[in-house]
Parts: C-alpha cells; structure tokens; sequence
C-alpha cells in the first residue's frame, strides 16, 4: 500500500504547513487526545461501547475475522452490531481479480495457522449460491442471532459446503441482500471507510484478525473488560507471534533467494524493511531488492479514505513495531524516481540496504524531501555514497528498465502491490505477513529434528 499526499519536486509552504498538520494529527500524542475525548463524551451521553462489525459474504478476511467476534460482548461490556457490507470497488481496489485469488491463498495459511477450517469440503466456495445465500442472510438481519447465522453461512461458503448451500439458498427473499447492502455501505461510508471485514469502534478502523488486537488492548485500557480472560483473543495474538533462528539452519543453504519488492512512497514497505533484513540473515538468505514505481505513478489511484487509514494504521503500527514515523515528506514523482536512480547506483557499491533504509527513515520520519539535492545529499551521505557518482546516477535513466522487470516479475507471481515477499513460487503480501514468511521458512527447514542446528 503507498500514501500520503502528493507533494511535488519541492515542498512548498502550502504543502509543508499540510504535511506538518497531518503529521500533527496522526502522532500518538493526538490520537491519545482524541481517544480521550471520544470516550468523555461516551459517559457524558451514557453511551455504550458500541463496535460495529462490517461483513462480506465472498470475503475470507470476514469469515475469518466472524470466528472471533463472539468473544468480544464475552469479554467486554460492549454492544456488538454486526452488517453485511460489501467493499466499494473501482479505485479502491485496483486489481481486483488479482486481489481475490490472493486473498484466498493468504486466508488458507492464516486459517491453518488459526485452526480454522478452509475449504475442506470443497475445492472452491459456492459462488452460484451467492446470491440466495446473501438474501438468506439479510432475512435476519434484525434478529438476536445475525451474528450466529452469519458465522454459519460464511462456514458454509469458505468451507466450500456446496450441499449445505443449496439447503439455504433458497428460502431468503429475493432482492433483500441489496438493501441490507446499501445501508450498511452508506453507514460504512459516513463514518470514513469502505472495505470489508472492518471493526469500527470510537473513531478508529480496525482490519480483520491483523488489527483484532488493537481493539481488545483499547477496550482493555478503557476498563471494559469483564471477569475472567479470553483464551480465543489471547491465543490469536500469540498465534502470529514468531522468533528467529539464534544461527542459519543448515537446511536453509538449499533454499532460493528472498526477494522484496519494495516502493519508497510505501510506508508499509518502509516499516517491513528491518524485519525483511532480520528474516533473510537470521536463515542465511540471499536478500534480493527489487523496487518498483509507486501505484500512483503506474496509473492506480489511492482514493483519499483510503489514504487517511492507511496513514492511521502506519502510524499505529510504527508505534507498535518501534520504528520512527511520523514526519513525512512525499517522494511521488521526482523524489521517487531520483530514489530509484541512486538505489541502482547503491547497489552496485553494496548499499542498497542501506540506502533504502536511510531514504526510508529520512522521508517518513524526518520530512526530508528527496526531491531536492540538499535532501538526498542528506541520504546518501548516511550511506557513504560519494555524491558526483550520486549526481551522475540521477541524471541517467539506466535505472528504468531494471525496475519495470521487477514490477512485471511482481505482476507476473500475482502480486500488484507492495512490500511483497517471494521465496522460490511462493508470495507473501504485505508487511503483515513476515510472520507467515518465517513460519513458512521453518518449514521448508524442517529436517525432523528441528530447524535449530
């Protein structure tokens, strides 16, 4: 995923006063202040703890995020709504076929990983009783039980319950899932967001199991947790939790190269840097780096809800990962391409990790605008690159055509955006999903007597 705003090959006061703003409010400082707030007028209205749950009946993310959800009113004193949704599409998801194959492959490792069953009872879920399923489901839309029946719908679609389906699927009233659809997307779309398998709760959006977490540890600090803990909840943390080998494991000498695929105007791609490096040195990998332009600048769009919660949740888990963040100067356009030029150059002299890392830190947590010479100097000074060779690299353009086969060889393991992860045929998305790398590596280390030795 890439933000924030576009800013040009110079920062202009316009544009510095907005970034500082934005910078501004996305600081942990703000966001405690917001929280705050929210929370004072809960108890001055005597609200309370109302989380809503937007739904998707062909989305693996809901399904799998549907099997936690009943923990939540278990455990807190909240009011639970749940909707069925459906994300908006056109540019807010600009591949989306490729998305969809995607998405099932990264929901059947995380449902192996969660225990959850995944398509084992069919090779494919349902889809000709999408339809009759969906209007089954909004016929109780407004009972007690929506959740469970939801659950239980959604079971039988990612299951791939073909017989079960066709049990269900015809006794919803026809046309019912377009209205029930409707609303919950104009609420959803009031209150800032439009995919699917999101919480919502007190001004902030929360994705799936990846920011499940999030949620509980808010609820906990706001004391509205009731006696006795939740094993499912814990367990889901600790389920995506990993530790490194202390040495490469033997095994790992016959495994292919890790390649990253990386955008510099990508905050996620700048937060899984460290831990892509850690990855590859903890199992003796060869690292590839392979960056690619930015979605902007290869014709996606980056609608402007998506971009604030892509800034919310950066900075939510630069927090959370201890990495700095929060001062930001967009490289789109010059900036990025100039950050491409040296990178061919840096790599060529060994410091393409390092460069990317200092470019990172410079652009995303300090405000340094790569755009200028002062800025990149800035950069390629903490990387000991030596400036003419610096100049001379940005007034080439040989970086092009190394870095447009690196999007056609993303493109190409079906993958459109960054950071990605390849080991040999197999792609992880997302800076999310280093847990699943290394559970993955382990595997393919796994010789019977441990990966350790």
């Amino acid at each position: 995923m890439e933000a924030i705003f576009y800013v040009g090959r110079r920062l202009s006061i316009k544009r510095k006063a907005r970034s500082h703003f934005l910078n501004a409010v996305l600081s942990p400082g703000a966001r405690r202040l917001q929280r705050t707030s929210r929370e004072l007028r809960r108890k001055l209205t005597g609200s309370t703890h109302e989380v809503s749950a937007f739904l998707q009946l062909d989305d693996p993310y809901s399904y799998l995020l549907a099997h936690y959800l009943s923990e939540l009113p278990a455990h807190f004193e909240i009011e639970l709504k749940v909707y069925l949704s459906q994300a908006r599409g056109d540019a807010y998801q600009p591949a989306p076929e490729m998305l969809s194959e995607y998405a099932v492959l990264d929901a059947r490792r995380l449902a192996l990983e969660l225990g959850i069953g995944f398509l084992d009872r069919g090779v494919a879920p349902p889809v000709e009783h999408r339809r009759g399923l969906l209007d089954e489901l909004a016929s109780h839309a407004r009972s007690t039980d929506f959740l469970e029946q939801f659950l239980e719908v959604l079971r039988i679609y990612w299951r791939g319950d073909t017989e079960a389906a066709a049990r269900r699927s015809d006794t919803g009233k026809q046309g019912a899932a377009d209205r029930e659809i409707a609303k919950s997307q104009k609420l959803q779309k009031r209150l800032g967001h439009y995919n699917s398998a999101m919480l919502h709760y007190g001004g902030e959006w929360y994705w799936g199991v990846d920011r499940l977490h999030y949620l509980v540890e808010r609820l906990d600090e706001l004391g509205a947790a009731k006696e006795g803990g939740s094993g499912k909840l814990a367990s889901l943390r600790q389920s995506m939790q990993v530790s490194l080998p202390v040495k490469p494991p033997t095994a790992a000498k016959a495994l292919p190269p890790l390649e990253y695929f990386h955008s510099i105007r990508s905050p996620y791609s700048y937060l899984a840097l460290n831990r892509v490096y850690a990855i590859a040195d903890a199992f003796g990998l060869e690292l590839k780096l392979r960056p690619v332009l930015p979605m902007v600048m290869r014709g996606m769009q980056v609608p402007h809800a998506k971009l604030m919660y892509i800034a919310a949740d950066t900075a939510r888990e630069a927090e959370r990962l201890g990495v700095p963040y929060g001062k930001i100067a967009d490289p789109v356009g010059a900036g990025a391409e100039r950050c491409l030029a040296v990178f061919q150059y840096a790599e060529s002299e060994h410091k393409g990790r390092e460069f990317l890392l200092n470019a990172g830190t410079a652009i995303w947590s300090e405000a340094v605008d790569v755009a200028t010479d002062k800025g990149m100097r800035k950069v390629t000074g903490r990387t000991g690159l030596f400036w003419p060779d610096v100049l001379a690299a940005m007034a080439s353009d040989d970086w092009r055509e190394p870095i447009e086969a690196n999007r056609e060889s993303m493109m190409e393991s079906g993958s459109w955006g960054v950071p990605t992860m390849r080991l040999g045929g197999d792609v992880f998305w997302g800076q999310d999903r280093d847990w699943l790398l290394v559970r993955h590596i382990e595997e393919l280390c796994d010789t019977g007597d441990g990966i350790l030795v």
